[in-house]
């Protein structure tokens, strides 16, 4: 049930809307929502021994959202604040999994995802619901080291982002709006890490961002939306791919061009490194499901040796 409640005059403490989720099965919280972080700087996500914050910019403006870790009988409390909170407690089953329907998912004949599945029961694929929130940080993300991104959207975040209402961490921030990521010049993009095919690609979505969530939305399938997406320039397989995971729990869509995921599948279920061909082929016999045994493999606890050169770090900022 949700409830929204009328803040106290002066103060941000009091929820906005909150709200107890009881799901019909315990919940993997990390793992269900740990993809929405964009790594360990992220200004919009923070973890501690309570729960997750996070913020959005929902369609009715800015929110910070409280998750708590399940209680004693599996049930999760959560809370938000900001014009958006009502928004982000409508939205919070999507978030953790409702709907990610894994019945049909048969992995009886590979013992690591069968041990997976059977250790993590509790593991969906968050729907955000929120398309460009998904998609300016896979882009961000593009052809360059995880760690050059993160910090790339950090500073971006940190230097343009809304401070998040309620009385989370200080450090939270929102991100901007449509018309404020526009506003970015592009020596702020050169100066957060962005390179100049990068900053193009991300101003390409912007342009049309309004259209394109509409676009998105009336799409009769994810197959549909997914060709969507790539009629920008500079959107591409991947980067829809790590959007719709994200934004719509995309079930099937695998981030083909990762630089370590095929090999990393490849070793998983056969014991040597394959290509992007080799791990499609792979996960043929899994179509429809292919994220979900994605996400499996993950969270397996296989570990995964980086025999290969790592991508250097670079730096596209001025000095």
């Amino acid at each position: 049930m949700t409830a929204v409640l009328p803040a106290a005059p002066g103060s941000h403490a009091l929820p906005d809307a909150e709200t107890v989720y009881r799901p019909d099965r315990p919940l993997d919280l990390p793992g269900i929502l740990g993809l929405l972080g964009r790594g360990p700087f992220d200004p919009t996500t923070q973890w501690d021994l309570g729960g997750m914050w996070r913020t959005w910019r929902t369609p009715l403006g800015a929110a910070t959202l409280r998750i708590h870790r399940p209680a004693s009988d599996g049930s999760i409390p959560a809370a938000a604040w900001g014009p958006g909170a009502a928004w982000a407690i409508e939205a919070l089953p999507g978030l953790l999994g409702h709907g990610d329907d894994w019945s049909g998912l048969d992995v009886s004949s590979h013992p690591l995802l069968r041990g997976s599945l059977h250790r993590n029961p509790g593991l969906r694929l968050s729907r955000t619901g929120l398309l460009l929130e998904a998609l300016l940080p896979a882009i961000v993300e593009q052809r360059v080291t995880s760690l050059e991104a993160y910090r790339s959207w950090a500073r971006l975040l940190r230097w343009y982002g809304e401070p998040a209402p309620g009385p989370g961490p200080t450090e939270l921030r929102v991100v901007p709006t449509i018309e404020q990521w526009r506003g970015i010049p592009s020596w702020d993009w050169h100066r957060a890490g962005v390179d100049p095919r990068r900053a193009r690609a991300a101003q390409a979505v912007l342009a049309v961002a309004p259209s394109l969530e509409r676009a998105v939305a009336q799409a009769g399938s994810l197959d549909a939306a997914s060709i969507a997406l790539r009629t920008i320039p500079g959107v591409g397989q991947w980067t829809t791919a790590e959007t719709l995971q994200r934004s719509h729990a995309h079930p099937d869509l695998v981030s083909v061009g990762d630089y370590h995921l095929a090999h990393y599948v490849g070793e998983a279920l056969i014991g040597r490194r394959v290509d992007d061909d080799g791990m499609l082929e792979l996960l043929e016999p899994w179509a429809g499901h292919r994220q979900r045994v994605v996400r499996l493999i993950l969270a397996s606890g296989f570990r995964f040796e980086r025999r290969g050169p790592r991508l250097a770090v670079q730096d596209h900022r001025w000095h």
